[in-house]
C-alpha cells in the first residue's frame, strides 16, 4: 500500500541517517543487539534469576516462549519486510536508484520483519526483572522509605528505557528492522509480559501441563501454517528473500528461521516443565540447603559455566528436520541443567562436605 511504502521509506531515511552519523557507535550497537537477542534469555537472565528466586525464573521462561511464540503468529500476520531487502525490491524510487543499506554479520535475519523479536524479548524479560526488583522495594512505603522506593523506581524505570531504546536503535542500525517494527515489539513485549502478572497458576503446573501447553503452541502454529498453505500463501516467504539480497551467503542461518524459534522455544518449556517436576528438584531446590547463600552462589556459577559449554556444540544444519530435533533437544537440557542437574549436584557435594567434617 501507498502508506506502508511511505512508512518503509522514512524509516529507510533513518537507518541511513544512522548509518552515516553513529558509525562511531558501531561496536555499541552491534553489542546491544546481542544483548537483545532472545536466546540471552536461556543462557544468562534464566540461570541467575532461578536460583535467585525460583518464581521469577519460571515467570521468565513462560514469558519468553508465549511471547515469541505470539511474536512468530504476528509475523506470519503482518507480512512484515525488513529494510535490507525491501529496498532492492520496491518500486517507488526512480530509475532503480534504491539506497544502498551496509549489512552486518547479524543483518541477514530470515524471517518476516513484524514486529521485531529482539526488541519484543528484551521488553518483557526487562518488564519481568524490574518488577521482580520493584516487588522487594514495596515493603519500603510501609517503614516510612518512600523517598527511597521513589528514588529506586525511577532508576529501574530508566535503566529498563535506556535498554529498549539502544535495542531498538541497534535493530534499526544494522537494517534489520523498520522503526515502527521495533517500536511494535516493545509494546508487544511489554503486554505480555503485564499479562503474566497475573497469571500465578504457572508456578504450580505440573508436567502434563507443560506438555499440553506445548502441543497446543505446536499444534496451533503449525496448523496455522499449513492452513495458508492449502490457500497458497507460504508463510516462509521471507526466507527466499534473505538468501537473495544477504550481502553474505555465510550470514545466513537458520537458526533465524521462524520454525527454528518455535521448537527452540518448545524445548525450553518442556526441559523447564521437566526439571521443576523431577526428583532432583524436590531434593535439591526444596531441601535445607535451598536457603543457604553459599548454594545459590554455586548454583549460579555452574549453571552459567555448564551453559556457556552448550554454546560450544554447533547443531549440524545439512538436514533440516534433524537440526530441529536436535535443536529441541539442546533447548530442552539448558533448563532441565539450571532447574534440577545443577542443583542436585551441588547438593550432593555439600552434603558429602558436611558429612566429612563431621
Amino acid at each position: 500500500s501507498i502508506k506502508m511504502d511511505l512508512l518503509h521509506s522514512n524509516g529507510v531515511l533513518i537507518i541511513q541517517h544512522l548509518q552515516r552519523d553513529y558509525r562511531a557507535y558501531q561496536d555499541f550497537l552491534n553489542f546491544m543487539s546481542h544483548v537483545g537477542d532472545p536466546r540471552n534469555i536461556f543462557s544468562i537472565y534464566f540461570p541467575l534469576w532461578f536460583q535467585l528466586n525460583q518464581v521469577v525464573g519460571t515467570k521468565m521462561i513462560w514469558v519468553a516462549v508465549i511471547g515469541d511464540w505470539f511474536n512468530l503468529i504476528f509475523k506470519w500476520i503482518l507480512f512484515g519486510h525488513r529494510p535490507y531487502w525491501w529496498v532492492q525490491e520496491t518500486m517507488i524510487y526512480p530509475n532503480q536508484s534504491s539506497p544502498c543499506l551496509e549489512q552486518f554479520p547479524i543483518t541477514c535475519e530470515t524471517g518476516p520483519g513484524s514486529p521485531s523479536g529482539h526488541a519484543m524479548g528484551s521488553s518483557c524479560i526487562w518488564y519481568v526483572m524490574v518488577t521482580a526488583a520493584l516487588s522487594y522495594t514495596v515493603r519500603w512505603k510501609e517503614k516510612s522509605a518512600i523517598t527511597l522506593h521513589r528514588l529506586t523506581w525511577s532508576f529501574l524505570w530508566s535503566i529498563f528505557w535506556i535498554i529498549q531504546i539502544s535495542v531498538c536503535i541497534s535493530r534499526v542500525f544494522i537494517a534489520t528492522h523498520f522503526p515502527h517494527q521495533v517500536i511494535l515489539g516493545v509494546f508487544a513485549g511489554i503486554l505480555v509480559a503485564e499479562a503474566f502478572e497475573h497469571t500465578p497458576a504457572i508456578q504450580t503446573a505440573s508436567l502434563r501441563t507443560y506438555i499440553k501447553t506445548n502441543l497446543f503452541l505446536f499444534i496451533f502454529a503449525f496448523g496455522f501454517y499449513l492452513v495458508l498453505k492449502l490457500l497458497n500463501i507460504d508463510l516462509l516467504w521471507s526466507v527466499p528473500k534473505a538468501k537473495k539480497w544477504c550481502a553474505n551467503p555465510d550470514w545466513i542461518n537458520i537458526d533465524t528461521t521462524p520454525f527454528a524459534g518455535l521448537v527452540r522455544n518448545l524445548g525450553a518449556l518442556f526441559g523447564l516443565g521437566l526439571g521443576i517436576n523431577s526428583e532432583m528438584f524436590i531434593v535439591s531446590c526444596k531441601g535445607k540447603n535451598s536457603c543457604k547463600i553459599s548454594f545459590r552462589v554455586l548454583c549460579i556459577a555452574a549453571s552459567l559455566a555448564t551453559l556457556q559449554l552448550y554454546n560450544f556444540l554447533k547443531i549440524p544444519t545439512h538436514t533440516e528436520y534433524l537440526f530441529y530435533i536436535l535443536s529441541f533437544c539442546k533447548s530442552a537440557a539448558m533448563p532441565l541443567t539450571v532447574v534440577a542437574l545443577v542443583p542436585y549436584c551441588v547438593h550432593s557435594l555439600m552434603r558429602t562436605t558436611e558429612k566429612k567434617l563431621k
